[in-house]
C-alpha cells in the first residue's frame, strides 16, 4: 500500500485530492496538512512514501518542503501540484528534489500515475508541461547559477515570508530565531539578489513563484 500526505491550504481541494487517491486499491491517505511547515512535519512522524503538496503554500512552499523532506533524509518523495505551467516553477521544483508537477485542472486519474511514478523513484510532468523541460532540466547542472540559486533554504523561507507581508517581529516567531537573526537574512537578501528595499525583494519572490498575486 502506498501511504501519501496531502498537503494543501484548501479544505475543500484536500477533500477532492484525498477522494482520488482513495478510490484506488493500492494508495491510503494517512495525513493531511494545511501549510508547508505542517507538511514536513507530518512527514517526519508518518513517514509517508509520497507527500503531495500544492506549490503556493504558507509558511513553506512546495519547492521549499520538497528541499525540507530531502534533508531529512527520508524515503519520501515529492509531488507538487500547481495552477501555474511556468517553466522557471517547474526547473525549480525538478532541481529541488521533486519527483512530479502536475497542473491542478488535470489532477484526475493523472495524479494516481504520478503517485505511482514517484514511489518507482521515476519523474512523472503533466502533458501539458512542454517535454523538452526534462532535457531543459538536465543541462542547467553546467548553467551559471542565478542569484536566487544561491539562497539558502533559510533565505528563501524568510523571503517567501517577507513577501507575504509578515514583519520581522513575526518572522522571528514563525521561524523560532530572534528578530536580529531575521534582519540578517533580510540583509542577506538584499546582498545575493541585488535589491534595496522590500518592493524588490517582493518582486523577486513573485517572478520566483513564492508567492502569487492571483491566490
Amino acid at each position: 500500500m502506498i501511504r501519501v500526505i496531502v498537503a494543501d491550504d484548501h479544505h475543500l481541494v484536500r477533500q477532492g485530492i484525498r477522494a482520488l487517491l482513495e478510490r484506488a486499491d493500492d494508495i491510503e491517505v494517512v495525513g493531511e496538512a494545511a501549510d508547508g511547515q505542517e507538511a514536513i512535519e507530518l512527514v517526519q512522524r508518518l513517514n509517508p512514501d509520497v507527500l503531495v503538496v500544492d506549490i503556493a503554500m504558507p509558511r513553506l512552499d512546495g519547492t521549499q518542503a520538497t528541499e525540507r523532506v530531502r534533508a531529512l533524509g527520508v524515503a519520501t518523495q515529492v509531488v507538487i501540484l500547481s495552477m501555474h505551467s511556468d517553466e522557471t516553477l517547474v526547473r525549480q521544483t525538478l532541481r529541488s528534489g521533486a519527483k512530479g508537477y502536475l497542473l491542478k485542472q488535470s489532477v484526475t486519474e493523472e495524479l494516481l500515475l504520478a503517485v505511482r511514478a514517484a514511489v518507482r523513484g521515476e519523474i512523472y510532468l503533466s502533458p501539458a508541461i512542454s517535454a523538452p523541460l526534462l532535457d531543459e532540466f538536465l543541462a542547467l547542472q553546467t548553467e551559471e547559477r542565478r542569484p536566487f540559486d544561491l539562497l539558502t533554504p533559510r533565505e528563501r523561507e524568510v523571503l517567501q515570508l517577507i513577501a507575504e507581508g509578515h514583519t520581522n517581529t513575526a518572522i522571528a516567531r514563525m521561524m523560532n530565531v530572534t528578530v536580529k537573526t531575521v534582519e540578517k537574512h533580510r540583509t542577506s537578501l538584499m546582498s545575493k539578489l541585488r535589491v534595496h528595499d522590500v518592493a524588490g525583494l517582493v518582486r523577486v519572490a513573485i517572478k520566483q513563484g513564492l508567492v502569487f498575486l492571483d491566490e
